[in-house]
This record gives structure tokens, C-alpha cells and sequence, in this order.
């Protein structure tokens, strides 16, 4: 096969919802139908044992909970699928907006009884931003939920897409009997050995459920009033297709899959910072680091920087430069994902995810370039944290094991980093307070470094210039410090710290975001 054709086969897509809306199960799902699991159903197996194939880190499988992005791969009907399971919980967004920049398509999980919720819609709105298309899967109809006319209006009036119903309920909660599949023009069965019934043959065995008056108005409602059906609108982000369905009966899934790779888009191009635009057929090979992640296997204290293909092929032990330093890497242990588990890369090319051995190399937002190329992606969003926690070493005797893991956790950049300029104190700040218990349960268990945390409270945040750095300026009311790549920060109390210091020292320019 061809690069080419290789590249035309890959479906790369990030799965975003708000927490509890069943993102994770339906993870599960996908995997079951390539293959990789024998085994799909609930997921958060507290009192089983059995744990989501993507959530791999203790504290996930402790807490039931998605705290880090994981990579998943699989091949299913000709097509080779990279499925990228994004955290739901909103104090870990910033692990999803980079995500979400290494991906061609999202799927939107959104529970059928509660609709959208407050980080389904900040997600929708970054993946808005970039036009990546999106699919809706809205999940649950196993249990009583809102009625499906009211589902499609509020995407429509809250996030503001374009819906088309590409399957419709017959029934919901107990009396869920079904899917109207309109897109294909049959009756997908809940119960009973004929899973898919012809229409005509539908029809008559399911013209005595009390629904099936109301499907067929509501069908013809959707028909005179809804919107038609454009791929074109579908690509350009402007339409959302919707499925109903049931991930955790699995009923609905794979008729979702299925759908879901006639339609979604091949591997796009990616913009440079001088607005070249990357195409992934581009002979020579190219990508950016969007994630670190370390320890995902604790025997080996790894580090692995996630590289999302932009352009050409990967070949084991090719030369690459990376942009920010100049300098020239090999890539010689390199693998490819299923949560977890690893195995070494075969063949990758555009739109595919490898994870790259790191051993402090690599930062997230570099660009890696073969050949005689060099340019640089656009940057990924960066955030400045509200919260700060100081952090110091429970036990004086494990200070090697505390600065270590504090400077491999730092690097995957969901908490920052901050030295106090007088006192040398360690800060810590992060978007959300989960991020600090994450942060602490991890030092203790896979450092074996016991952490004493402080609140400091929240903060607000100015990068200055290294000239305009005078000592006499610090204050209680507004901390100086050092940021991990050595830049000079201030950390105002609120935001009237921030203006007083601004009218004492006006030639002072106070920057929201490190330049």
C-alpha cells in the first residue's frame, strides 16, 4: 500500500463530553467492535475490578474518573482508526484543548436526561473555533430522557450547529423498543433475534407499540421542517450528524461507527506560524508534540511525548530535527497506543499518533521536521492557572525523589511551576483543584515522595520583562517569582493588587501570558 493510500485509510478523532455522560463506555464500545477487547459493558468497575481500557492511571481506576488523555488504536472496515479519549472533567481542560488540536473530527457525547452541560459546550466551542466536524452521539436512551425534538433544538439554540437526526427513538426508558435508522431506511430492533429489520418488514412487527404513531409524526415533522442532509456541511463543521443510542446496552454503537467512517474526514492539513499550510501528503515527514505523559508504565519511570503525525511517513530510527532547539534527534524507540499497553511502530504515517521515549528532550508544542525543512506549527493554547498551593518535601531524606518528580510532572504541563524570587519556595498552579490532589497522589505513588501542600488561595497571574525586574517591587500582595523556564512573574492577591501596582509603577508592562 501507499503512503497515500495509507493516509486516505486513517480516521484520527477525539471523543469530548461533560463528566458521567458515558464518553468512557462508549470508548469501550468502539474498542470492542475492533477487536481489541473481548469484553465491553459498564466501565467504572470499583467493586469488579474491571476498569475502562482507557483509564490506565491508578487514581482513574480509583476514582472512576478520566484525569488524562489516552491514545487508542484500531483497525475496522478498511479503515485505521486513532481514538483519542479526552478527560470530561473541567479541571483537566487544558489536557483536552491540546488534545484536541492533534485530531481531525470529534464525537460529542451528551446524556439524553440532561443535555448539554456547562463543559460539553466550553469543549464544543474550541473545536468550533478550529471547524473540526463534529458527531453527535446522544447517549442513555436506556433510561427516561428528554424528548429527542428537544435534544436537536437545544444543540441548535445553545451551541449554535446545525443538527440532522441521523437515526430517531422509538420509545426511551423502559419503553425503548428501538431506532428508526433514517439514514439507511430500517428499523434497528432493541430486542429480539432480528437485530436490523428491513423497513416494510418493520413495519408490521412493530406497528402495535404505543410509539410507533409518534415516531412516524415526529419523522414526518423532521422531513417537512428539519434540515438537510450536506457532507459538505458535515466537513466544514457546520452541521452535526446525531445518533441515539445506548452505550452501555451497546445498542446503537455500531451503527454509529459505521456511519461515523463513511463520513469523517481524512488527515488535514496543519498551519505553520508563518500561515504555511502542511499537507499531510507532503512527502517529508512532520508533527508536533501535544501531550507528555509520564510513567504510563511504572516499572520503567518512562516519559512519552505524544507526536501527532502532520505530514509523510515515520520510519524507525530516522533522523528529525526539532525546531525549537535546532538540534538533530533519532527516533529510535518509538511506539504506538492501546491506553496502556505499547507495542513498537511498524509503519506510521499522516494522521496516525506515536509516542516518542523522552528523557527531558521534547516540550509540548514542539515541532519535529525530517530532511532540510524547518518551520513551526502553530502554537497550542497555553493557561494560566488561578489556583496555587505551595509544595514542599514531606521527608527531608527523599528531596531527590521530590524535585524529580516535580520536574517530570511539571513538564507534562497540566500544573506550573513557580519559585518564590526571595525565599525559593516552590508553587504550584494549576485551573483546577483536582489537578493538585492528581499532583499529590501521584508524587506518593510513583516517586514515593510525600508532599506537604499549602493553599495560597487564587491568584492573578502577570509574566514582566527580565529589564523591568526590580525586587523592591515584590510585596505581600503580589508574590515574585520565577517560572520553570527561569521568566520573571508576578502573583497579585486579586485583581485590586493588580491595579494598584499598575498606577505605582505605570512603565511597568505586565503581560497575561509568558511572550
Amino acid at each position: 500500500m501507499t503512503v497515500q493510500d495509507a493516509i486516505k485509510k486513517r480516521r484520527t478523532f477525539a471523543i469530548i463530553s461533560h463528566p458521567d455522560a458515558g464518553k468512557t463506555t462508549i470508548t469501550e464500545q468502539l474498542l470492542y467492535f475492533g477487536g481489541e477487547i473481548r469484553e465491553a459493558g459498564t466501565v467504572k468497575g470499583k467493586k469488579t475490578g474491571t476498569f475502562a481500557k482507557s483509564d490506565w492511571m491508578d487514581i482513574e481506576k480509583q476514582r472512576g474518573i478520566s484525569v488524562t488523555s489516552s491514545v487508542m488504536q484500531f483497525d475496522y472496515a478498511g479503515k485505521r482508526v486513532n481514538i483519542l479519549d479526552t478527560p470530561g472533567h473541567e479541571d483537566f481542560s487544558e489536557d483536552t484543548y491540546r488534545t484536541l488540536m492533534a485530531v481531525d473530527a470529534a464525537v460529542m457525547v451528551v446524556d439524553s436526561a440532561k443535555g448539554i452541560e456547562a463543559q460539553t459546550k466550553k469543549l464544543f466551542e474550541v473545536v468550533k473555533h478550529r471547524n473540526i466536524p463534529v458527531f453527535t452521539f446522544i447517549n442513555k436512551l436506556d433510561r427516561d430522557g428528554r424528548e429527542p425534538l428537544d435534544l436537536l433544538e437545544e444543540l441548535e439554540e445553545v451551541l449554535g450547529i446545525a443538527s440532522y437526526p441521523m437515526n430517531w427513538p422509538i420509545g426511551m426508558g423502559k419503553s425503548f423498543a428501538g431506532l428508526y435508522d433514517l439514514h439507511h431506511q430500517r428499523l434497528e430492533l432493541y430486542k429480539g433475534d432480528r437485530r436490523f429489520a428491513e423497513l416494510a418488514e418493520g413495519k408490521e412487527l412493530f406497528a402495535d407499540n404505543p410509539f410507533y404513531e409518534q415516531v412516524l409524526e415526529d419523522v414526518e415533522l423532521l422531513e417537512e421542517a428539519g434540515n438537510a442532509f450536506s457532507e459538505e456541511a458535515v466537513l466544514t463543521g457546520d452541521l452535526t450528524p446525531v445518533f441515539f443510542g445506548s452505550a452501555l446496552t451497546n445498542f446503537g454503537v455500531q451503527t454509529f461507527l459505521d456511519t461515523f467512517l463513511d463520513y469523517a474526514p481524512e488527515p488535514h492539513s496543519h498551519k505553520t506560524t508563518e500561515e504555511r499550510a502542511v499537507s499531510p501528503y507532503d512527502e517529508t515527514f512532520s508533527g508536533f508534540v501535544f501531550k507528555i505523559q509520564a510513567n504510563m508504565d511504572p516499572r520503567h519511570r518512562d516519559r512519552i511525548a505524544f507526536v501527532r503525525i502532520v505530514s509523510g511517513e515515520f520510519e524507525p530510527g530516522m533522523a528529525v530535527k526539532l525546531t525549537r532547539t535546532g538540534k538533530t534527534l533519532k527516533l529510535a524507540n518509538v511506539t504506538q497506543f492501546m491506553a496502556e499497553s505499547r507495542e513498537s511502530v511498524g509503519r506510521a504515517v499522516a494522521g496516525d499518533i506515536i509516542g516518542v521515549y523522552d528523557t527531558g528532550t521534547y516540550q509540548v508544542g514542539d515541532t519535529l521536521t525530517a530532511g532540510k525543512q524547518t518551520f513551526a506549527f502553530e502554537p497550542l493554547p497555553t493557561f494560566t492557572p488561578e489556583l496555587f498551593m505551595k509544595v514542599t518535601a514531606k521527608n527531608v531524606m527523599k528531596q531527590k525523589s521530590f524535585h524529580k518528580g516535580i520536574e517530570q510532572l511539571v513538564q507534562e504541563g497540566a500544573i506550573q511551576l513557580y519559585t518564590n524570587y526571595q525565599t525559593g519556595e516552590y508553587m504550584l498552579g494549576a485551573v483546577g483543584q483536582l489537578q493538585f490532589e492528581v499532583f499529590k497522589h501521584r508524587m506518593e505513588n510513583e516517586y514515593k515522595a510525600e508532599v506537604v501542600m499549602t493553599p495560597m488561595g487564587k491568584k492573578t497571574v502577570r509574566w514582566l520583562k527580565p529589564e523591568d525586574l526590580d525586587e523592591r517591587m515584590s510585596s505581600s500582595r503580589n508574590i515574585l517569582a520565577k517560572d520553570r523556564f527561569e521568566q520573571p512573574v508576578f502573583l497579585f492577591e486579586n485583581d485590586f493588587a493588580l491595579g494598584w501596582f499598575a498606577d505605582k509603577y505605570p512603565d511597568v508592562v505586565l503581560e497575561e501570558k509568558m511572550s
